[in-house]
């Protein structure tokens, strides 16, 4: 029998589910793809539908089972049985304090940790409700996911910097055998990227693609499947276009060339490369001096000295101290282009006309959905005239050595799959932090049973996933410029270890059950792989100071709104009788 006496609290509840979704978006899927857009591996509209889509497929699939964490283990629901609509209105306001604070935390720039938020918030609702005995402090509940907060980041740290250290010495610093190298271990790398992919699905089950979970014979068989499979695309698509862009130097060739692979063995000689034309990007650009050797003929070949040398010479061209305004002279800045031309062209034109009238409605629609795909995030990171947090980026990134650019663009590619697998696991785990109190708050509403064994309904999934799409696009640029490069130098082979080894972390996690923190994953892998670089100063302690303070103050701030409001509504008197009564 559904609750339409409270068809308000479930309309309520609806609205900021999806805030708080969106700022999971704008805030958290941001910390993961900081690393591959300040490493210049993936342009931010290509983040942008790479996150989008992920991120949904991640949340619709294997979303459910964290979400029935979310739901059933941090507060005790049995104590509800005879009050089911007092479930209703504490998942109500738990969303509430946890969108608000997410909302506040967002636009100030502050990389909080969104399971903490929810997490705090439906703990300050149980109080408001029943007091302590309302939560789950026990193993199996609250303490559970306190002590994944504090071994995330450092297992994730720990992945990272494994995997950074192989490709550091047995490829990057390889001097001229380090591109040979590189191609030898590539394809390792790439089924073992998919490895981890396949596994976050057969390891443990996705209901909604009717899978259960499998025996271990199958699961390996699964796994090994998929690396296979990796590789031969790899060695039919991936290979020759590797080849003949990074040994050939053809500079003509797009990224869309890569689906004529075999086509490419045969393509004809390398047109001259005009002056000052590179076939790959220059990874290092902005980042402050760099000293390259007489011996290297082109300037994307860039030997990599120690860090001494490199910080004297960054010494010598800035001076013992130097100012904020010489950091930003040391900027290449580039100039977005339009993302979508023509759409572009119908945007501008549609903004000159009246905003009531078709063109100029939906003009101004396509414009404020687009905002963020028109930001500089690299530039935004290296200039720190806006931010106190950002610190000194050309002497921090003067301590990490730059390696060579055809390496590195090979690790690009690796990195795009890396981004599309955290953002896939991010997405089966986070998306709970939205659709776990919406999916209480419809079957109480529809059913008016308090039930923990109830499925999450899909079109919960689906709508919690849309909202992290949404908020993504719109607004998760605020929170990459204050990550990536301002926490430490990026490349693609940096940002590769650092995105698998928090995939890696969030798919046990996720086999287990529990609502880590993925913000914690990432950071603490950036911080790994930075120390790697063998110097302590390569990181930005003031960002890194200025993240754990947000997830400290995070969980008592939500939980006190949440508590507080929830407190207030269920203690008085005409709210007392109706919500305990019904």
């Amino acid at each position: 029998m559904a609750l339409h006496q409270f068809d308000y609290l479930f309309a309520i509840g609806m609205i900021f589910a999806f805030l708080d979704a969106w700022n999971i978006g704008a805030n958290d899927v941001a910390n993961a793809f900081a690393t591959s857009v300040s490493s210049r591996s993936l342009t931010y509209p290509q983040a942008m539908v790479i996150a989008a889509c992920c991120e949904f497929l991640g949340a619709v699939l294997l979303g459910s089972r964290v979400a029935d964490t979310i739901r059933n283990k941090i507060i005790s629901v049995s104590l509800f049985q005879p009050y089911p609509a007092s479930l209703m209105l504490a998942m109500v306001c738990a969303v509430i304090g946890s969108s608000v604070w997410l909302s506040i935390a967002t636009k100030i720039g502050l990389p909080v940790s969104t399971t903490h938020s929810i997490v705090g918030a439906i703990i300050g609702a149980g109080v408001a409700t029943f007091g302590a005995d309302g939560v789950v402090w026990g193993w199996s509940g609250f303490s559970q996911i306190v002590a994944s907060w504090f071994i995330a980041p450092a297992v994730a740290g720990c992945f990272a910097a494994i995997l950074f250290l192989i490709t550091k010495y047995a490829v990057l610093e390889r001097g001229d055998k380090a591109l040979r190298n590189a191609f030898y271990l590539l394809p390792a790398y790439y089924c073992f990227t998919f490895s981890v992919l396949a596994l976050v699905i057969v390891w443990k089950g996705a209901p909604n693609l009717h899978i259960s979970t499998l025996k271990p014979p199958s699961i390996a068989a699964a796994v090994l499947g998929t690396a296979g499979v990796a590789l031969l695309l790899y060695v039919i698509f991936l290979l020759p276009y590797l080849r003949r862009k990074v040994i050939l130097g053809d500079w003509t060739l797009r990224w869309y060339h890569v689906f004529i692979g075999p086509l490419l063995w045969n393509r004809g000689e390398v047109p001259p490369t005009p002056e000052g034309v590179s076939s790959v990007p220059d990874y290092a650009r902005g980042h402050g001096p760099r000293v390259v050797t007489p011996e290297t003929s082109a300037p994307d070949e860039i030997e990599k000295v120690k860090d001494t040398d490199v910080t004297q010479t960054a010494d010598a061209e800035l001076g013992p101290k130097s100012t904020e305004s010489e950091s930003r002279q040391s900027i290449v800045t580039l100039k977005n282009e339009p993302t979508f031309p023509r759409l572009y062209e119908f945007e501008q034109s549609g903004l000159k006309k009246k905003w009531f009238s078709p063109h100029g409605l939906v003009a101004r629609i396509w414009y404020v959905f687009t905002y963020g795909l028109r930001q500089d995030v690299i530039a935004m990171q290296m200039d720190g005239s806006k931010s106190v947090l950002a610190g000194d980026h050309v002497r921090r990134n003067a301590k990490a050595p730059v390696y060579d650019n055809r390496v590195e663009h090979m690790y690009s590619f690796l990195q795009a799959v890396t981004a599309g697998t955290a953002s896939f696991a991010h997405g089966s785990n986070d998306v709970s932090n939205a659709v776990g109190p919406l999916a209480t708050i419809y079957i109480v509403w529809s059913t008016n049973v308090v039930g923990s064994s109830n499925a999450v309904p899909v079109w919960v999934l689906v709508y919690g996933g849309a909202g992290i799409a949404i908020g993504l696009w719109m607004y998760g640029y605020n929170i990459m410029r204050n990550l990536g490069n301002r926490l430490t130098m990026h490349s693609p082979s940096r940002g590769f270890a650092m995105e698998l080894g928090s995939a890696i972390t969030v798919v046990f996690a996720t086999k287990l059950g529990l609502p880590i923190s993925t913000t914690q994953c990432i950071i603490g892998a950036t911080i790994f792989v930075g120390w790697c670089n063998n110097d302590l100063h390569a990181v930005n302690y003031r960002m890194v100071a200025w993240c754990y303070m947000g997830w400290i103050v995070t969980l008592p701030c939500a939980g006190l709104l949440s508590g507080i409001l929830c407190g207030i509504i269920i203690n008085a008197p005409h709210f007392k009788e109706t919500y305990i009564m019904s």
